[in-house]
Parts: structure tokens; C-alpha cells; sequence
């Protein structure tokens, strides 16, 4: 939009006063000179500086509107494509609905399962939703990150999803059927036992825990005989000794569950995304893995992307080709590295002799320059 005279700010009659003396364009004010307009009859010094300045801002506020029109339009299309996506989301989660209705699931499905879970005395430890953890105030950025405030990936009826006593509670239950229950300790996290507590004599824990004195509540990893990790905490320090305890946090309690059933999965590709978000792998960087499903040899093959490449990632191989292995019935699992050639350095050798000969020429300018200044 063009400027006028008439758009600047307290111009008022003066306007054609401006114009005949040749003044006609907000550009042409703002560039004026106080002494200018003081040849202009009916205007004052303060007037006069106080029309330019208007000019000034007039064409300052211009020039500032596209972009702010700029960023409100990218701001409003970033909205609208968010309540986009809020309503595809929720117009598939109606059809699938629709589709499963008030079907019961079956072993084998693979379902994703909506839990809070909270001890008998009302602490809530495990939610599925970023939401529920704020307002459980148990909200950590970091494990937002790590993938944790998310639904539970489960094959109905296998182990090492769930608990016991889930496993056999969501077998009984239909898609998005909600359900509260109380699961005892056998079928939770396991009865406290006694054996399990370790008293270490301090010197000994010193050498175990890298030299440093024992904290309590700290985390206690130590290696068993047959070479597996064993977790524990420190629960006290006493008498020269420190207690360990390698009972589960929760051993001994009863949870209460509330529970719901919000998804099937039945695509091949999103089963395996699962099965590698299950594993660790964030679900932003799933992408950034270059993955190939041979039918004919019934194998899979997983380019390992450059920022994952030198991270140990054994366990994580292992669990995920056992998982797919398992339960998805596929033969081998490869996993490929591909290390680019990179260019290689220049000559070490011609490199130093290069230096040496640079130091030895200013060595030589250094001593001809003393040998002028004592003559």
C-alpha cells in the first residue's frame, strides 16, 4: 500500500500548504529539514520537527508490516495445519472405532495400551501421555525425550510387555474399553525378598563403586558370578556396612492400574517402527534408518545412519533382530554400516620437512639481523 500525506499523524490543513511547497509524498517529509518547513507559513520549529518524525515512523511502521503480515500468515498456517492433523488423527481414531467397535482382543494382536499406574498410597509412577505426567507432577523434559509419556506396545498374551497380572487383565478386555484394577505383588513387581538384601563392608563397596563413598538412595550396579548386571539401591550405612537392597522399588505392593485399549496395529512397517522405539531408538530418528524387507528370502536389512554408527549398539541389535525374529517370524536380521572413504591427509613426512625448512629460513633472517645490528 502506498503512502499519503494524509496517512501521517497531525498534518491536519497543512497538507496542501506541504504540497505547494513542493512537499507532495510522505517520502519527500520525512527526508525535510526543519528549516524547510519553518519557510512555510503557520509552521512552527516543534511542528516542524514533529511532522517529520511522524513521517519517519509512518515509513518505519511500512516497512515493518509485511513482515510482521509475514510471520502472522506462517504463524496461522502452522496452525492450521496442526488443528489439520488434530483432525485427521481424530477422524482416524473415529474409523477405527467403527472398524473394531466392541471387539475383544485376542492373543497375538498387537495393541497399544493407555496406563496410569499409581501405588496404593495415590504416587503415580507410569502415565501415557505427556498431559497426565504434568498433572501428575511428575514431568521430566529429558525423559519426554527418551520416549517415556507414551502408550505401551504389546503383543497380547506374550511375555516381557507387561506385568503378569496385566497380561492376563487386558486378555479379558475389549478395543477402547477402559478398566480399573488393583494387581497383587505376586503378579506385580514381586514379593520382597529377604535374600535379595546385600550388606557390603565399605572398603569392599569403595572398590566396587569406582572409589567413591556410598549415597543414599544411589544406584548400585554390581556383576554376578554367572556375569549378568544386577541393580540395587542403597537403602543404609551402618556399622561399617553398606545395606544394598536388589528387591524391585516396587516389591511388595499392590498397583492400581487404570487401563485402555486405543489401538491396533496391524501394518507390517509400524509394527517394526515399534519394535525399534521399544529398543530405544527415538521415534524423530526412526527415519534416519534405511530399511529394506527382502519378501522372497523373508530377511530384513537395517542401514545404521551416521550418528548412530559408533554408539555401542549390541544389546540394542540383539533385542530388536530377537524381537522381529519372534514375533514377526522374520529369517535374518542384517545390520549395515557403511563407513564413506574419506580423503586421505597429505604426506606426513613432506609436511615436517616442509616446517623445518620454514624454521630453519627464520632462524637464518633472525641471525643475519643480529650480525647488522652488532655491526
Amino acid at each position: 500500500m502506498s503512502l499519503k500525506l494524509e496517512d501521517v499523524k497531525g498534518l491536519g490543513k497543512k497538507i496542501e500548504d506541504l504540497k505547494g511547497a513542493g512537499i507532495d509524498t510522505v517520502e519527500k517529509l520525512a527526508d525535510a529539514k526543519v528549516e524547510e518547513l519553518l519557510e512555510i507559513k503557520g509552521i512552527g520549529k516543534a511542528s516542524a520537527q514533529k511532522y517529520i518524525d511522524n513521517a519517519k515512523e509512518l515509513i518505519e511502521h511500512q516497512s515493518e508490516k509485511p513482515v510482521a503480515d509475514e510471520e502472522g500468515e506462517e504463524s496461522v498456517k502452522e496452525d492450521d495445519e496442526e488443528e489439520k492433523r488434530i483432525q485427521e488423527e481424530l477422524k482416524k481414531l473415529e474409523e477405527k472405532k467403527k472398524q473394531l467397535g466392541d471387539k475383544k482382543v485376542e492373543d497375538g494382536d498387537f495393541i497399544l495400551l493407555k496406563i496410569t499406574a499409581k501405588t496404593q498410597k495415590g504416587k503415580v509412577f507410569q502415565v501415557s501421555s505427556v498431559e497426565d505426567a504434568k498433572k501428575a507432577g511428575i514431568y521430566d523434559e529429558q525423559k519426554e525425550q527418551q520416549g517415556f509419556y507414551t502408550p505401551e506396545f504389546v503383543i497380547v498374551g506374550k511375555p516381557g510387555f507387561l506385568n503378569e497380572g496385566l497380561t492376563e487383565t487386558i486378555k479379558d478386555m475389549n478395543y477402547f474399553q477402559k478398566k480399573s484394577v488393583r494387581i497383587p505383588p505376586t503378579k506385580a513387581f514381586g514379593k520382597r525378598d529377604p535374600q535379595k538384601i546385600e550388606r557390603i563392608g565399605i572398603a569392599k563397596f569403595r572398590k566396587l563403586n569406582n572409589g567413591k563413598n556410598p549415597e543414599l538412595g544411589q544406584e548400585f550396579v554390581k556383576q554376578t558370578q554367572q556375569g549378568q548386571s544386577q541393580r540395587g539401591t542403597v537403602i543404609r550405612v551402618a556399622q561399617g556396612k553398606v545395606i544394598v537392597d536388589y528387591n524391585h522399588p516396587l516389591a511388595g505392593q499392590s498397583i492400581d492400574y487404570n487401563l485402555e485399549v486405543i489401538d491396533k496395529i496391524e501394518d507390517f512397517n509400524e509394527k517394526i517402527e515399534y519394535f525399534m522405539t521399544s529398543k530405544g531408538i527415538p521415534k524423530q530418528n526412526i527415519a534416519d534408518f534405511k530399511i529394506t524387507y527382502n519378501k522372497d528370502e523373508n530377511s530384513i536389512e537395517f542401514y545404521i545412519p551416521k550418528m548412530f554408527m559408533f554408539q555401542n549398539l549390541t544389546y540394542l541389535k540383539f533385542g530388536l533382530a530377537m524381537d522381529l525374529q519372534s514375533h514377526l517370524e522374520i529369517g535374518d536380521v542384517k545390520f549395515i554400516e557403511v563407513f564413506e572413504k574419506m580423503p586421505l591427509p597429505t604426506d606426513a613426512s613432506e609436511s615436517v620437512m616442509k616446517k623445518v625448512e620454514e624454521l630453519n629460513k627464520e632462524n637464518s633472517n633472525e641471525e643475519e639481523k643480529e650480525v647488522s645490528k652488532e655491526e
